[in-house]
């Protein structure tokens, strides 16, 4: 009887957590992916990586007690097999998951963080699997970098703060909370998709991310690094951290409206021409550079898509005028013209060569493009070096108008 173990102990139910987590994971996803469309292929890697976690681990003994070459052993194979699954349905990010939890234990800390990369690049490989432009695979390095490090910073910090028992309850305890938010999303995607076609779906949302997140994540960074120039100055300091976080609160709910399909917050508040206003306003106090904003012609109401299509332009050329310009003005301008509308940013910067193959994808005007295009609109570009850059887009408003 003394050495049966303690069937109450945190160690023996967090055993049982590292198993069953892989296991339910499997469960979920594949009754998901498999219901209503039998797949041979998907059931069989399903089947596999079940045998391969009850051979690594519920066979072996207690996953707390394995050697570290037994755990890194099981972890390539679930890292090859949840790979192989997410290719199969998106789904299987549940699945993935698990791997955050077994990476926890990993030792020495550098395995760790790899383990953790590892998951991350699983998880979100839905990002590439299905869009393979440069603008996606940015977005999805990204994601990967800023999860990995905030999900390995967590580990390394609790178990330094804290022993080894109360560092793996904190942990588990953080990544409920972030897999909990991920999981909402992710589902409401795939009812969406289901719904409006999978592949429209995916190409709405790689634009939606690159609108608001990858924006916002960029705005975020760039108030963090001039607040680290400001440590003597708290009120330079305050300001800066201000911003980044009402940056990243605005960018949360824009990520919730886009997955959602919920018109953007400016435009939900007002109409068009004070929605560009207002961001332009709140880019001008994050970035110190000044910006004038007209508006010619009288106002109409304008169908939704066409309001999103322009207040995402502006937007987009702001963003770049911060990023890459090194501008000190900008002017926008929206036109109502009768039968079209009209958008003209144009900024006093540095400007780059048109006719460079790499100058449209390297400045993310081809997201911008694509979607002015799906609203029947044309978007032009001029800009040299030395010249600044003025961005143009017109769109047909005949037939389209808002009622």
């Amino acid at each position: 009887m003394a050495d049966r173990p303690n069937l109450g102990s945190w160690d023996t139910w967090m055993d049982r957590f590292f198993v069953w987590s892989a296991y339910v994971g499997l469960v979920i996803s594949a009754a998901i992916a498999l219901i209503g469309r039998w797949d041979v292929t998907t059931a069989g890697l399903a089947g596999l990586a079940t045998l391969w976690t009850w051979a690594a681990l519920s066979r072996a003994g207690r996953p707390t007690e394995l050697s570290q070459w037994a755990l890194r052993v099981y972890l390539v194979g679930f890292f090859a097999f949840g790979m192989a699954l997410m290719f199969r349905s998106p789904v299987f990010l549940i699945y993935g998951i698990s791997g955050f939890y077994h990476a926890a234990l990993l030792r020495p800390w550098w395995t760790s963080f790899v383990g953790v990369t590892a998951t991350s690049l699983v998880v979100h490989a839905t990002i590439v699997i299905n869009d393979r432009r440069l603008s996606a695979w940015f977005i999805y390095a990204g994601i990967v970098a800023i999860q990995t490090v905030a999900v390995w910073i967590g580990l390394y910090g609790g178990a330094k703060l804290t022993d080894v028992a109360e560092g793996r309850k904190r942990t588990v305890q953080q990544l409920e909370e972030t897999i909990a938010e991920n999981v909402g999303l992710h589902a409401q995607l795939v009812a969406q998709a289901r719904e409006a076609g999978v592949l429209d779906e995916r190409q709405r949302m790689a634009r939606e991310i690159h609108d608001t997140i990858a924006q916002g994540l960029t705005g975020v960074i760039t108030q963090i690094e001039a607040a680290e120039q400001s440590w003597s100055d708290e009120s330079e300091l305050r300001r800066h951290l201000d911003l980044a976080l009402g940056i990243a609160r605005d960018s949360l709910e824009e990520a919730r409206r886009s997955v959602q399909a919920i018109r953007p917050g400016p435009l939900h508040r007002s109409r068009l021409p004070d929605a560009i206003a207002e961001v332009a306003a709140r880019w001008s106090d994050a970035n110190d550079i000044e910006v004038e904003v007209h508006t010619t012609g009288e106002p109409q109401a304008l169908h939704p898509d066409v309001e999103v299509t322009l207040l995402r332009a502006t937007q987009e050329a702001l963003a770049n005028a911060a990023k890459h310009a090194e501008a000190t003005r900008v002017a926008v301008t929206l036109s109502f013209l009768g039968g079209a509308v009209a958008l003209d940013v144009r900024d006093d910067g540095v400007g780059f060569a048109v006719d460079k193959p790499t100058a449209d994808g390297h400045f993310g005007f081809a997201a911008m493009r694509q979607r002015v295009e799906d609203a029947n609109g044309v978007m032009e570009v001029e800009s040299a070096p030395g010249e600044g850059t003025a961005i143009a887009v017109t769109i047909e408003t005949e037939g389209v108008l808002d009622e």
